[in-house]
């Protein structure tokens, strides 16, 4: 991961959308309701709510263990994690969710996904680098298939898996890629710039 990598390229007659990776100045994210019982479709919700979640759970406190757990940790290497708001709020909401995906998929088939950071406590060099190519911080989010694949959450609060095939962009947004995993549908690869 020498070389820059960002979300597929936008029309060159169009500017990329916001949320994009590509974007150079970042708006302030959003405030989500957590309260609000329409936040997803029908059928993430109905997977969410399957696992656990419901509307306005908040574990903070178990979101702290995990990023001092990761603050703490420094690889053989000397690499170490990052931790910032977006990835302690994402834990604090769906942190110990196991997702099992309700159906086929739309375009690819769904795999399950845990949510627990400390399942990519040994990866901080390769978030490190991610993360540099991205330019943002990233951190651990949890994984898929069984550790198959790495879920990561970036600063801005974006989203992507990395798995032996190559990195992929799952949403601006948590909620945006929770919809992503859950209806299996295609996220695009991150490209070297």
């Amino acid at each position: 991961m020498n070389q820059a990598h960002q979300a597929p390229q936008a029309p060159q007659t169009a500017q990329a959308p916001p949320g994009d990776p590509r974007q150079p100045t970042r708006p302030a994210r959003q405030p989500i309701d957590r309260l609000d019982v329409t936040r997803f479709s029908v059928a993430v919700d109905a997977a969410l709510r399957e696992a656990g979640w419901q509307p306005g759970h908040w574990d903070m406190r178990r979101a702290e263990v995990w990023a001092d757990t990761l603050r703490a940790h420094t690889s053989p290497a000397g690499h170490r994690h990052a931790v910032f708001p977006a990835a302690v709020e994402a834990w604090a909401e769906f942190g110990g969710l196991h997702i099992q995906p309700p159906g086929a998929g739309r375009e690819i088939a769904p795999t399950p996904f845990r949510i627990d950071p400390l399942l990519g406590l040994h990866l901080a060099r390769t978030l490190g680098d991610l993360g540099r190519a991205l330019e943002t911080e990233v951190s651990p989010l949890g994984e898929e298939a069984d550790g198959q694949a790495v879920l990561t959450i970036d600063a801005e609060g974006r989203v992507y898996s990395l798995d032996h095939t190559g990195d992929w962009y799952l949403g601006p947004t948590l909620d945006a890629a929770l919809s992503t995993l859950v209806t299996g549908a295609l996220p695009p690869r991150l490209t070297r710039a």
